[in-house]
């Protein structure tokens, strides 16, 4: 997986280099509290490459501004790596805001642990290490239904479509679900037996590891009658979905 992710610069469907690096130095590095900074660093130095796995700064910004004008207070995250959009997300919270946040992988999110703590708001932050599905599935048994603002899913890529029915349940009527990723580096394009995944060896891994999964996702959103969706072309892909009933 190293050697074909060592290939990818930038988690981005934009294909001209220049326009991305203009998106990032003119609105979202400017802009980049100095421990996002802190943990793009520490990411990059323990993971190298696969510090794709985190939010884009310009997804992680728009993030932000959408957190605030929904008046989000409490809110789920759902894959976390070494918590760039779990800081993103408590940052934009008010000060009695909770995120309550999902990952397997304790070792990689203490990676970003000091840069969370550093910027004063581990207090808004509840992490759980375990897996997503029996973590949203207790939610649900304990009653937590509609409870929560906005969710923020960015994990294991074939179970995105479970994770869909209990967060219908956990976010309440009129809140927001964001799955990251959606566009998958632009793969969900292109027909399975297209030419590109045999002659782009990034592509072709790209396609073995959740091209059918989200192209699935997609489709379904975009057919549930209770959500009202878009899919944005930001970073690699994000599809809102605001809960209708």
């Amino acid at each position: 997986m190293a050697t074909d992710l060592n290939k990818i610069k930038e988690k981005t469907i934009l294909n001209t280099p220049a326009l991305v690096e203009y998106i990032l130095e003119t609105s979202a590095y400017p802009n980049e509290h100095q421990q996002l900074k802190e943990i793009r660093a520490a990411t990059l130095e323990k993971y190298k490459h696969m510090s794709i796995m985190n939010a884009s700064a310009d997804e992680a910004q728009f993030l932000s501004l959408l957190l605030k004008l929904i008046n989000a207070k409490n809110t789920l995250e759902i894959g976390v790596f070494t918590g760039y959009s779990l800081l993103a997300t408590a940052l934009a919270l008010p000060e009695d805001g909770k995120v309550l946040a999902v990952d397997p992988d304790r070792e990689a999110y203490e990676v970003g642990l000091p840069a969370i703590k550093k910027a004063g708001v581990e207090h808004k932050i509840d992490f759980v290490e375990g897996s997503a599905t029996p973590f949203l599935n207790d939610l649900v048994n304990k009653g937590k239904e509609g409870i929560f603002d906005f969710a923020f899913v960015d994990a294991d890529k074939e179970n995105y479509i479970n994770y869909h029915e209990p967060l219908l349940k956990l976010v309440k009527v009129g809140g927001t679900i964001a799955y990251d990723n959606t566009l998958w580096f632009g793969s969900v394009a292109y027909a399975e037996d297209d030419e590109i995944f045999k002659n782009d060896p990034v592509m072709g891994f790209v396609k073995k590891n959740g091209y059918e999964a989200i192209r699935k996702l997609n489709t379904f959103l975009a057919n549930d009658p209770r959500i009202e969706s878009s899919l944005l072309s930001i970073g690699d892909g994000i599809t809102l979905c605001r809960r209708k009933y």
